[in-house]
């Protein structure tokens, strides 16, 4: 039988769990060809190396591109230099395409929502010009369930981000193909791999809902070292004849309350 090192180990895991999120939920078909987001963050640039080598060694036969946004009146920077050549190390064009928002525009939104918002929006246009059917983002399982639980605590809603959605207004679809990896593998990889990391970040980063939920779930891992995989599948089980159901208002919602 074959020793692997402890290394070899923490890979042949993130590409198992990326595999099974590839082929569980559908996400790559034959002839695709997919633009990968590549912030220079851990996440996209473990994405994009899972991504290149899949595409070199399995089926169905896929092809890779990546773009990096910049957004010109965010205050971080990113090392475009090592993520051109990190690309071409696996084989891969970067497209570097750069724009920019207004946040006096909408008051109501914060920063981060509305450099996402255009962050995806330029994403959009790059994948269409270099005629992409698909573009991959570097969620992983850690991502997805913050998400759950974000949406849970401030909109009142079950949901989070799929591991695939057809955005049917732009004709392309997001695919999350890490969405079954966990986040301490990718960065005990990342370490491993000596990824470089921003030159300096986004200011708004830690500012966020979501930095308080990543805490939320590492104390309900405490409660469960499994909670992961229960909250995930959750998402497959609701059990809708046990949740309350208003027959006035129709929303769930108690009509005293409203």
């Amino acid at each position: 039988m074959a020793q692997y090192s402890e290394d070899e180990k923490l890979f042949r895991r993130i590409e198992r769990r990326f595999s099974k999120g590839v082929v569980e939920y559908g996400l790559i078909e034959e002839g695709d060809r997919i633009l990968a987001a590549l912030s220079g963050g851990k996440d996209s640039l473990a994405l994009l190396e899972l991504l290149a080598r899949r595409a070199r060694v399995f089926k169905p036969r896929f092809s890779v591109v990546a773009a990096h946004v910049v957004m010109k009146n965010i205050p971080y920077q990113s090392d475009v230099d090592y993520l051109r050549d990190f690309a071409a190390s696996l084989g891969v064009e970067l497209v570097v395409h750069e724009t920019e928002f207004d946040a006096t525009t909408d008051r109501r939104k914060s920063p981060c929502f509305l450099c996402s918002w255009n962050r995806r929006k330029a994403l959009f246009t790059v994948a269409k010009e270099l005629g992409c059917n698909k573009i991959a983002l570097g969620h992983h399982m850690d991502d997805i369930l913050e998400t759950l639980l974000m949406n849970l605590t401030f909109q009142g809603a079950f949901s989070t981000m799929p591991p695939m959605l057809p955005m049917q207004k732009f004709d392309m679809t997001i695919i999350r193909p890490m969405c079954l990896v966990h986040e301490a593998d990718i960065a005990s990889w990342a370490r491993i791999r000596a990824y470089h990391k921003q030159v300096k970040n986004c200011p708004y980063e830690t500012a966020s809902n979501r930095s308080a939920m990543k805490e939320v779930l590492r104390r309900l891992e405490e409660l469960n070292p499994e909670v992961r995989y229960s909250l995930w599948g959750s998402m497959g089980n609701v059990q809708k004849e046990l949740l309350p159901k208003s027959l006035k208002s129709g929303d769930g919602t108690p009509e005293q309350d409203r």
